[in-house]
């Protein structure tokens, strides 16, 4: 090889890495650039995952997971999306006015419509997509924050649920950010998650809707792991509200350790 091949061959080389990183730095940066209308983009999704029409999103045992007042995503708008049910990509439509992100939707399979004020970012890397709802979006203000949560929950192959933890922790964020937080991680998270949950109502400094949330989390969880922790609470708790939460949760459960817990109560002189 002479020295203008391997020149060439150099160059080559540094354009393959510069393209393998542009797209963590430019997702953020191409919405900028948007100033109005909607920015789309697409990423894999879970396998566990697929769209169910209107709007919904289904694991594939069933469970739905749309728009609830506790988490998940908003539905369809504007004709912007067909509701076939299938398995992804997930879809984001972002709201751009100003040159700021206002709102968020989320959807999984189907195919965009075209639209006039539209920039389309075509298919992005998973975590490029994931970090850029996690770090950018839900740390900035208004409800977009609070939206760019789900999407991130069902991206293909990234653990989401530390960071969702710290979101949730986050005074500094706004409540629906925290609340949208902790929910998911009581979707998304195993018993690890459990853990920083009963962190997070333990915490007598953070908000109390917030940690009012983490226990309703709690009582999501499979029952191994959230019978124990809710007796925890409701045994230790100083809080009467959060006390209050979490014998209610015990009581819906009808677990005979929750009975146990109540007829020891009730049977105190």
């Amino acid at each position: 090889m002479n020295a203008k091949q391997m020149l060439a061959a150099a160059c080559g080389v540094s354009v393959m890495l510069v393209s393998a990183a542009l797209p963590a730095q430019s997702i953020a940066r191409r919405v900028a650039q948007a100033k109005d209308g909607s920015v789309r983009m697409s990423f894999a999704s879970r396998s566990d995952v697929c769209g169910n029409g209107a709007g919904n999103i289904s694991t594939r045992n069933g469970r739905t997971m749309n728009s609830n007042g506790s988490g998940g995503h908003t539905t369809s708008r504007h004709n912007e999306w067909e509701d076939d049910c299938e398995a992804g990509p997930v879809r984001v439509a972002i709201d751009i006015a100003d040159g700021k992100p206002i709102a968020l939707r989320a959807y999984v399979g189907g195919r965009w419509r075209p639209a006039t004020d539209v920039t389309d970012l075509g298919t992005v890397q998973v975590k490029d997509a994931v970090d850029y709802l996690l770090d950018n979006l839900a740390r900035g203000d208004g409800t977009v924050a609070g939206e760019a949560i789900f999407p991130a929950t069902i991206a293909d192959s990234v653990v989401v649920w530390p960071r969702l933890l710290t979101l949730a922790k986050d005074d500094s964020r706004s409540r629906s950010v925290r609340t949208q937080a902790v929910f998911w991680v009581s979707q998304a998270a195993g018993e690890k998650a459990t853990a920083g949950l009963v962190d997070v109502v333990g915490d007598a400094a953070a908000d109390q809707d917030v940690r009012l949330q983490a226990v309703f989390a709690i009582s999501q969880r499979p029952k191994d792991e959230g019978i124990p922790a809710l007796l925890e609470i409701a045994k230790n708790s100083k809080d009467p509200r959060i006390r209050k939460q979490s014998i209610f949760w015990l009581g819906q459960s009808g677990d005979p350790r929750a009975i146990a817990y109540f007829e020891s109560v009730l049977s105190r002189k």
